[in-house]
């Protein structure tokens, strides 16, 4: 990846990479699910409360890393347990791949199932070889030169890095792994070569749809695999009711959630945990971590940032920024304004450029504004600073002190004109 971050915590989609197998497990039913990482404890940081991090002392390859998960699970292990074993940097296998995976493995009857697929260009994937028979007799790394020979690299059939394997032949097979390879390291293939030799059957479970066994290796791979998430996203939410006019154009994590006949027009990007109701619509912007409740209507050009709480028939228009701040009901903020750590009160409509100045420099502060309030053009709000129902600002104010309910508040200097400047002006030339 050439960078400083672990690879498997580039995001994808708004969650980091390896939470995305993680998430899979979960929703399969997995009773215990152990993310492996390095001494740095890189990942402890971002796994969910339910899963539990194990360290590997050192990097010695995939085997050393189910070495190290097994010697922390040994003592609540059944034999007869099925171990699935995910890779962090293959992020599209989903809740009901892993659901097949493991109805697979008992139907075969075998001491080991690994996911296999077929790929056009198989390049940087361990070779899946076969018998004559059709059973599986290894899997062969192609990670260096030598690794594999001309006629193994010829094969078109790849090891997805997804296992499936009977606890208690797992278990044995372990400690017999040797770390005789180019790279002195464990790999957790051999295991199978093992199970080979001691005449314990290794079956495949083929996967037709490669896209949800894609590794990630560079950044190259990340972007095609975010494609593919993206598209499934997509597919997701336009299923359950929501029209997506331009899906290419459109950019939505997978942690976003929108209701039924909400529109999203093109060029949008929501982001983070952003929760949108139904019968909204959402026109050329950009939406972080908030919260739009049923029939709201977004942009242009608005920007959403987080914290923001837009609710029922709120209306957020042409080149509006909002932060941390609850627009209530029917309440409109038309254009061109920043609305900062604010509360404003329904159907209230705060004119173009209205501005709430929350930061003094050392704190920010909140303004509130009541319900059915008339700003004009061009005001500020210096915060903390509060307006009751139904006031009034006069157009460029700056609005310093609370409004009373149904007040006019005004805070602009007296107009002066002065007779023949233009003239006096030119005489200066």
């Amino acid at each position: 990846m050439r960078s400083q971050r672990p690879k498997v915590l580039h995001e994808l989609c708004g969650r980091p990479m390896v939470l995305w197998p993680v998430h899979a497990a979960l929703e399969a039913g997995a009773a215990t699910v152990v993310v492996v990482d390095s001494p740095r404890r890189a990942l402890e940081a971002v796994l969910p409360a339910a899963v539990e991090l194990v360290v590997q002392p050192r990097s010695d390859g995939t085997g050393g890393a189910v070495v190290a998960a097994l010697a922390e699970l040994d003592s609540r292990l059944d034999p007869g347990a099925t171990v699935v074993v995910l890779s962090g940097d293959v992020p599209l296998v989903g809740a009901h791949a892993i659901r097949e995976l493991v109805e697979a493995h008992a139907q075969s009857g075998a001491a080991a199932t690994i996911v296999t697929t077929v790929l056009e260009d198989p390049r940087g994937y361990g070779r899946v070889v076969r018998g004559p028979g059709g059973a599986v007799e290894r899997v062969v790394e192609t990670k260096k030169d030598g690794d594999a020979s001309a006629a193994e690299l010829e094969i078109r059939e790849v090891n997805a890095g997804i296992y499936a394997f009977d606890a208690g032949a797992l278990q044995a097979a372990l400690p017999r792994l040797s770390a005789e390879n180019a790279q002195g390291e464990l790999y957790l293939p051999q295991v199978l070569d093992i199970l080979t030799a001691d005449r314990q059957a290794v079956a495949a479970h083929v996967v037709a749809d490669h896209g949800l066994v894609l590794g990630v290796n560079d950044r190259v791979a990340l972007a095609r695999v975010r494609q593919l998430a993206q598209q499934a996203i997509h597919e997701r939410h336009m299923r359950a009711g929501v029209t997506i006019l331009d899906p290419a154009a459109t950019v939505i994590d997978v942690g976003v959630e929108i209701g039924q006949d909400t529109v999203i027009e093109p060029f949008t990007t929501i982001s983070g945990r952003t929760s949108i109701g139904s019968g909204c619509t959402v026109r050329h912007s950009y939406l972080v971590d908030c919260l739009l409740e049923d029939g709201v209507s977004v942009g242009p050009f608005a920007y959403l940032r987080p914290g923001t709480i837009l609710r029922a028939g709120a209306k957020a228009g042409t080149f509006v920024e909002i932060k941390n701040s609850d627009i209530g009901p029917g309440a409109k903020v038309p254009h061109l304004s920043y609305i900062g750590d604010a509360d404003v009160g329904a159907g209230t409509n705060l004119g173009a450029s209205t501005i709430t100045a929350n930061y003094d420099g050392t704190n920010k502060h909140r303004t509130t504004i009541g319900e059915r309030v008339r700003s004009s053009v061009h005001v500020s709000f210096v915060a903390p600073v509060t307006l009751g129902d139904e006031a009034y600002t006069g157009a460029g104010s700056t609005i310093t002190e609370d409004v009373p309910p149904g007040a006019l508040g005004m805070a602009r200097a007296r107009q002066t004109n002065i007779e023949g400047y233009a003239a006096r002006d030119k005489g200066k030339s």
